[in-house]
């Protein structure tokens, strides 16, 4: 490996001509950046800089690696199993993979519950999934992992640092078209059932130039500040490989010390005066909540010109009290940019447009749950629901809402959300009949997803399998969850979640809901009672509430709450609970 590192962090300046993410391959970008003097930056929890990796140090690593790949006996395709710490080494083995013709398949890093076993058993299900042939983790994960890799005959399971002490063989590195597969992504729903996507180097290409020239309007000095894990496919793409191909310095914080110091994402924009960052809501509700161990005299925010929400279903509010708390560090509500996207999708469908900031509007409930149409409420105490427009497809890309008959519905009427365009998947990995329900013969992608469009504008109301059907009326979680955050000042953002369940025949709303500083049975009745009483005065339904411990709610490797998973452990008795009460 090179090891003549820099004494500070990669500049902002790449010293080359801009290219948005013109090219064929990730190769071919990676050749092209490390002309340049950019990189990648890892930063510690405490905001120190660990190591400075060049993009031009990158590439001489990652060839070096690639011809050492080449002599374990693997075959080109063959997918490769990374444990995706946020490290320099995982993106060494990442591009080796991509020089060598092999394809990288990013692995999740332990739950922070669930324990060893549950850890050990996902990464096996993913492995199989992915029939990987090899895998890479840290020296503390092998520990755990190297079981497994014995039973399934593994070509190599080993760190990178043993990958490096192998001998270079004398062979040619394959030429690597767009035709060929980039990665695999695993979503981020089922893990017990986990589907791989696989993303062809040209379908990669067409989102990071969508991302970088539409989406982002991005110029020589712009730098990119993430925290996001880099086995979702927003820290991936987002964060890694768009940059990359846009030559752009990329600062890096792991996902859990962002957890824990919150601030040092935001010290580091101030410091490195990063314009780019992103996250989903809950980060920037996470920020807001710990105000009181951020110094804000410290912060200056004014250079930070995108700061993007994507992930998870965007709440206005949230973001409202970000603003409000940033503004005396100079960050600007239009720099606020929403996106919508998918790992189906490579990342990106939807861009709103740079620097105007969140654009709202307000429909009523009523017409939304008994019509399915987006309109705004006929009174002034109606119900009402505030959303946020998520821009434009990608140029190339066309979205299309439709009924259940399949028909492409007219303006505000929600239904099923359609994507289609060269940043679609190439199928899911060896399950030929999950393909066929997701992806049409003529390249449509159904994404899951119910919206509505307003024009060209897309309009993301729900995820379709989250949908709950109470005597008729479609009712979004996400509406019921808003109001008991906001009705019952112990709950705070993302300890709610709302499923339904059949029970007799007739389906039941179940409310699962972290208890913050219950200290005694009646105490939590009275919180169940807040909580009943909330969701029948704002939407008329009755509902079973239950208590969880802190903490204990489920949620995907991207940071979304998984209703799924939620309904399941409580069907199976699993869902912790304080205490329960029956509608």
């Amino acid at each position: 490996m090179d090891l003549h590192l820099p004494t500070g962090p990669t500049p902002t300046l790449s010293g080359l001509a801009l290219r948005a993410g013109d090219f064929d391959t990730l190769p071919e970008a990676l050749d092209y950046a490390a002309e340049g003097m950019s990189g990648l930056n890892f930063y510690s929890a405490q905001g120190e800089l660990g190591e400075a990796l060049s993009y031009r140090s990158l590439r001489h690593d990652a060839v070096d690696l690639a011809y050492r790949l080449m002599g374990l006996g693997l075959s080109r395709g063959d997918s490769v199993a990374i444990i995706a710490e946020t490290s320099p080494n995982f993106v060494r083995i990442f591009f080796a993979c991509q020089y060598a013709g092999l394809v990288p398949v990013p692995m999740p890093l332990p739950f922070a519950f669930g324990g060893r076993e549950t850890y050990i058993a996902h990464i096996e299900r993913l492995a199989d999934e992915a029939e990987a042939r090899a895998l890479f983790a840290s020296t503390t994960l092998l520990s755990w992992l190297a079981p497994m890799a014995e039973t399934r005959n593994l070509r190599f399971c080993g760190t990178v640092a043993d990958l490096a002490e192998l001998d270079i063989q004398d062979v040619a590195l394959p030429e690597i078209t767009p035709e060929d597969t980039a990665y695999l992504q695993f979503s981020s729903g089922s893990t017990r059932f986990p589907k791989g996507v696989v993303i062809q180097q040209k379908a990669l290409m067409a989102n990071a130039a969508g991302i970088l020239a539409q989406g982002m309007e991005i110029g020589p000095e712009d730098r990119a500040v993430s925290w996001l894990p880099l086995y979702h496919d927003m820290g991936l793409v987002g964060f890694l490989l768009s940059p990359l191909a846009g030559q752009v310095t990329v600062d890096f914080i792991a996902t859990q010390d962002f957890a824990r110091r919150p601030r040092v994402w935001l010290s580091l924009i101030s410091q490195n005066r990063g314009t780019i960052s992103y996250s989903p809501s809950f980060g920037f509700d996470l920020c807001t909540r710990r105000q009181k161990t951020i110094d804000r005299d410290s912060l200056d925010l004014s250079c930070w010109r995108i700061a993007g929400i994507g992930g998870d279903m965007i709440r206005p509010a949230v973001l409202s009290q970000f603003a409000e708390t940033f503004g005396v560090c100079g960050f600007k509500p239009q720099a606020f940019l929403p996106s919508y996207g998918m790992a189906e999708a490579t990342l990106a469908i939807s861009f709103a447009p740079v620097g105007l900031g969140i654009e709202t509007e307000t429909i009523d409930l009523d017409r939304l749950e008994q019509d399915g149409l987006a309109m705004p409420p006929q009174h002034a105490d109606s119900r009402a629901r505030t959303v946020v427009h998520c821009g434009l497809p990608l140029k190339g890309h066309k979205v299309e809402v439709r009924g259940r008959d399949g028909a492409v519905l007219a303006d505000r009427a929600v239904g099923r959300v359609f994507a289609r365009g060269p940043s679609i998947m190439h199928e899911y990995k060896g399950r030929p009949v999950e393909t066929l329900e997701s992806l049409s013969g003529d390249g449509w992608l159904e994404t899951g997803d119910l919206g509505y469009r307003i024009g060209e504008t897309l309009v993301i109301t729900g995820r379709a399998k989250d949908l709950i059907i109470i005597n008729g009326r479609n009712i979004w979680p996400q509406d019921l969850e808003w109001t008991v955050e906001r009705a019952v000042p112990q709950v705070r953002t993302g300890d709610c979640a709302a499923f339904s369940i059949e029970e007799n025949g007739s389906e039941v709303l179940v409310v699962a809901v972290e208890a913050r500083g219950i200290a005694d049975a009646e105490a939590g009745k009275l919180l169940i009672e807040e909580v009943r009483g909330a969701l029948v005065s704002h939407h008329g339904v009755d509902s079973r509430v239950v208590l969880v411990p802190p903490g204990s709610l489920p949620y995907t490797s991207s940071g979304k709450l998984s209703r799924a998973k939620t309904r399941q452990s409580y069907l199976t008795a699993a869902l912790p609970t304080v205490a329960a009460m029956a509608a």
